[in-house]
């Protein structure tokens, strides 16, 4: 399971003309989901993503997480974090996991999520999606459970 987040001012995602997610201040992660994954790793990834320090405290290090800052998240299925981009030029997506069971993962990854954020925005799985946010820093990290 990958997980790129972006400190964000504000994010939102549109779907046929239409905001289907958005937040303010926060985290925008993009979820990749690969074989092997598994419920067991959402907390795993979940914890790291709530208090990765990625804020800046009152002197401006980055010293506090998302829960501490009451931030948003707004969470975005991207199987394409999955592909395998070492050798030639067309990424291979061998080790994503199957749509059906990535889409099982990431339903549970965002119920997960709402249970324990003050609020969360989605995409809609599968769906062509637009994206638009104003990054914030820039502050872009990759994480993997």
């Amino acid at each position: 399971m990958r997980g790129l987040i972006q400190r964000v001012s504000y994010a939102r995602v549109i779907v046929d003309g239409q905001v289907v997610g958005e937040i303010g201040r926060g985290l925008l992660l993009l979820l990749g989901m690969q074989k092997g994954d598994t419920p067991q790793k959402i907390d795993k990834l979940l914890n790291k993503v709530i208090a990765y320090r990625v804020f800046p405290d009152a002197v401006g290090r980055m010293n506090l997480g998302l829960a501490e800052v009451q931030g948003g998240l707004l969470i975005v299925s991207q199987f394409t974090l999955a592909a395998d981009t070492q050798k030639g030029l067309r990424p291979a997506f061998s080790a994503a996991l199957p749509p059906g069971d990535a889409e099982i993962l990431y339903d549970e990854f965002v119920t997960r999520a709402q249970a324990r954020c003050g609020v969360v925005g989605t995409g809609i799985f599968g769906a062509d999606m637009k994206v638009q946010l104003e990054n914030d820093g820039p502050v872009t990290f990759m994480l993997e459970s």
